[in-house]
This record gives C-alpha cells, structure tokens and sequence, in this order.
C-alpha cells in the first residue's frame, strides 16, 4: 500500500504566518490553547486563551458599546459590513489558505467559504435599508397601530470548526446591520482563521468610523464558552455544533431568559426516485457524501433508493467513490482531505463496526489512508447497504459514510427520512412532478431545507438556513432571519383626542 506523502508541518506554519502577516493579523502566543492543522495532525502555534475574567471585560464593553451603536442609523452600520466584504475580497486566498491549514479544507472548497462570507457581506449591506415593520388595522378609530424591529444587545456566537468563517460571518454581519455588537468563541479547531477575521472587520470598523468594541474575539475552551452563555448582558446566543453541545447551551440560555440560536446536527437523506436521473444523481450524491471528508452539518448520510434502480445505481456508486482522491488538500488533484481529528475517525470506524454487526454489508472504503504523518486521519469515504431498522442509522457520524437504504413506495421513502432526530436538509431525485410536489409539502420531508434534483449540501445565503427537530430550530442568513437579531414592538399612536378603551369599557 503506498503511504501518503504529506508537506512537512514547518513549511505549513510558514504558510500560516505568511497569511496572517499579509493579512495584518498577529497571532497571541502562549500556551492555553493550540492552533493544529489536520493536514498533518500537529501544532502550528500556542495561543494565549480567553480566561473568565477576559470573556466578562468583553461582554460589559460589548454592551457599553452596544448602547451607542443602537442609535446609529442602520444605513451607516451597513457601510462597516461593506468595508469588511472589500477587504475579504482583498484577502480571499489568504483567508481561503488558513482555512486549508486549519480545517483541511480542499482548496476549492475553501475557497467558496470565502465567497460566502463575501456574499453574506452584500446581503447584509442591502438588508441594512430593508429592517422594515408593518402597519396593522386597528380596530379603534383614528388609530394607528404599527409594528417595529430594534436592536437587541449583545450576540454572543460560538462557532464550529467546519465552517470556521461562513457560519461566523452569516451571523455577524446580519447582527451588525440590526444594531447588535457581537462577542465571538470560535472552535479551538479554527483559531488562526478567526484572528484573521477578527482583524479585517476591526480594520473595518476603524476605516468606517464605527467603534472598535463592535466585535470581540474570545479564543478558549469549555469554560470560555460556559461564561459567555450564563451572561445575562448576552441578549442572544447563536451556537452552531454538535447536538450535545446545543441541548446544554439552549437549557442554560432559556434559564436566564434568554434567546438561543441553535444550528446542530443533521441526519441528512437523499431519495432516489425510480425516475431518477442517475446522470445527475451520482455527482450530486457523491459530492454531498465526501465534501468536505463528510465534516458538513448538511453532508449526505443517507441514501434511500428505490429497489428499481438500487442495483444500477450501486456498482456505478461504489466505482466512483473508490476512484475519490484522498490526500492533501493542498494538492489540486485532491477532493476529500483529512478529518479534523483522530477522534471521528474512530467514530467512523465504530460505526461501521456496529453496522455489519446489525448484517449491513461494507461495499467500499473505510480504511484510513497510510501517511508520512501519523497523528494525521485520512480515511476513504465509505458505503454501507444496511437494513433501515438498524439503530445505526438514527444516528449522525461526522466523517464521509453513507448508509443506502431501500425503498417502495413513496410514503415508505419519507418515513425513512423523518424517522430519524434530527431535521436539518433532505432531497429527492425525480423527474415525476407529482413525487416532488409531495416531497416538499407538509406531508413530505420535516426538515428546514429541502431539494429536488440537488444533493443536501449548499446553501444559497439569500434563504434561511437551519433546520427542526434536534437540529436546533434556529435559522441564519436570508429570508426574515434577521428577526432573531432584534426585539419586536407593537405600537399604537392615537391622534383621535378622545380615549377609546380596549373592548369598548366605558371606565369614566
């Protein structure tokens, strides 16, 4: 078996340092916290963490700031997030290389998170002349009943490693234009991106007039985070991660009042559909099972086929899942780079384990790639035929393994896909109008995103993004997302002279 030859991790500590100083950002040395790159599975740098009292200093100067950047006219708070998409734009490949070094990123991919950030930064800025309410009928004469969006306070985002920039910037720049200042815990898995995100939007803020405590960056663990979730001062916390991790957050915030933003886990299926063009389907399948090494909360978990087409569309899967490059992700040949870690690569292998001892039969992958750097994991992406009633499958494995499952009827397809905890995106392969028209009505697919003839990875920033059940409910990005950055008030103004009481009580 060949080994894997992998960049020594000093030429890739170089890179790193190279970006960031182009970029303008300085890396806090120390040793609280490690910033690592998968690519290699070793250190890049020791960091100087956010302990208790720094996450505290931030969240009261958060709110000082946040008492006069409410006032400022939501138009001008626009013009700090179009500064900071100019300079993302500068920085694209910059930004996009640190999210290579430190997620393990393809290039291409990476690349596009960077365009996301770019993209939300535009959305944001439009949405910024567009925080609009409504007239309502009043029921009383002569009065006028209106209903108004104003700024919330502090936004406290924790972000995960796999979307190290996007999810972070899907949330700041909304929360910015709503008149929110925003106090940031990254991943400790994706450390170096967000100083450098951080730098950009402080320079922003700085070239636009606005002020520098808009946004604070807080690099730390558990207890970082624990802090900045019990503070009363953090109006809302949007928190992106795992299902444990959003069921502890959500009851914590709630305790105190507070608002959460939760966007966890998913489960996600794909039906392919006896009309099904395959043509389409398998580059779509396989894009949404191995992008990203399986690490997206929208990756493919999935696949429910119809007995019909199960077995032309299986021998064509496996083929192609077995031709997928797995290397270094700085290499342009690549597609599916490393894990983030060890850990979900045992996972992984776990799961396969339980599976074949349920009777599903391993059809290809699921070896780890042998490599120049042993702390590192490369694992081939993998296709299990499994029995649906396998617990297995009601659970999410954050590494590239894809159940296939078998179908008759319709009705059957969507069972399976809802029978499962978490409801975050769905999709269906078809060219009968009728089966998609079912798919996506309220009898269909019980997730927040659903596709016909797309895989379940991607997003267009314009839509909200999120999903139900133990996904988290929370919604980003487009549509009316915006509300859960702001409070809502009903107003009524009465310009009649006289007092007219509530069901018409005469009170005098």
């Amino acid at each position: 078996m060949t080994t894997l030859a992998l960049p020594a991790t000093e030429d890739l500590r170089a890179r790193a340092r190279a970006c960031l100083d182009r970029i303008g950002a300085t890396v806090p040395e120390g040793d609280d916290l490690y910033a690592r790159t998968p690519i290699t599975g070793e250190d890049l740098f020791g960091l100087k963490g956010s302990g208790t009292s720094e996450t505290e200093a931030a969240v009261a100067a958060a709110h000082e700031t946040f008492l006069a950047w409410r006032s400022t006219p939501a138009p001008r708070r626009g013009q700090v997030v179009r500064r900071f998409g100019e300079l993302v734009r500068e920085h694209h490949d910059d930004l996009a290389e640190l999210i290579t070094l430190e997620v393990g990123k393809i290039e291409a991919e990476a690349y596009g998170e960077v365009q996301e950030m770019i993209d939300i930064a535009d959305y944001a800025v439009g949405l910024s002349r567009q925080l609009y309410g409504r007239v309502i009928a009043s029921e009383r004469a002569e009065h006028r009943m209106v209903e108004s969006w104003h700024p919330l306070g502090v936004v406290g985002i924790i972000s995960a490693f796999n979307f190290p920039a996007a999810v972070w910037s899907w949330n700041t720049t909304v929360a910015l234009v709503c008149g929110d200042t925003v106090v940031w815990k990254p991943s400790e898995q994706a450390s170096l991106i967000a100083l450098a995100c951080d730098h950009l939007l402080a320079r922003a803020a700085e070239e636009s007039g606005a002020p520098a405590g808009i946004h604070h960056l807080l690099l730390g663990g558990r207890e970082t985070g624990e802090t900045l979730v019990d503070d009363p001062r953090v109006a809302l916390v949007s928190a992106t991660g795992s299902v444990p991790m959003g069921r502890a957050v959500g009851a914590r915030v709630a305790a105190r009042f507070g608002r959460s933003l939760l966007e966890l886990g998913g489960n996600n299926a794909a039906v392919i559909a006896p009309s099904a063009d395959l043509e389409l389907a398998l580059p779509a399948v396989l894009f949404a099972a191995a992008g990203t090494a399986g690490q997206r909360c929208t990756s493919l978990r999935r696949l429910i086929v119809h007995r019909d087409v199960v077995d032309v569309l299986l021998p064509r899967l496996t083929a192609a899942f077995e031709r997928l490059p797995v290397g270094d992700p700085f290499d342009k040949d690549t597609l599916v780079g490393p894990l983030i870690s060890r850990a979900p690569l045992e996972r992984m292998r776990e799961a396969i384990a339980r599976v074949t001892d349920d009777g599903g039969k391993l059809l290809v992958g699921g070896d780890r790639v042998e490599t120049t750097a042993g702390s590192a994991a490369y694992v081939r992406p993998a296709v299990v035929r499994i029995d649906a009633h396998s617990p297995v499958v009601r659970e999410e494995t954050f590494a590239p393994l894809l159940y296939v499952l078998t179908y008759d009827t319709l009705d059957e397809a969507i069972a399976l896909q809802n029978d499962v905890p978490q409801g975050l995106s769905a999709s269906i392969f078809t060219r009968d109008q009728q089966e998609a028209e079912i798919f996506l009505s309220a009898v269909g697919a019980d997730t927040g995103l659903v596709n016909v003839n797309l895989g379940t990875s991607g997003a267009e920033v314009g839509g909200a993004f999120g999903g139900e059940k133990e996904t988290g409910g929370g919604r980003a990005c487009g549509s009316d997302a915006w509300h859960a950055y702001m409070r809502r008030s009903t107003s009524v103004v009465n310009y009649s002279g006289e007092v007219a009481l509530a069901q018409n009580i005469s009170f005098s």
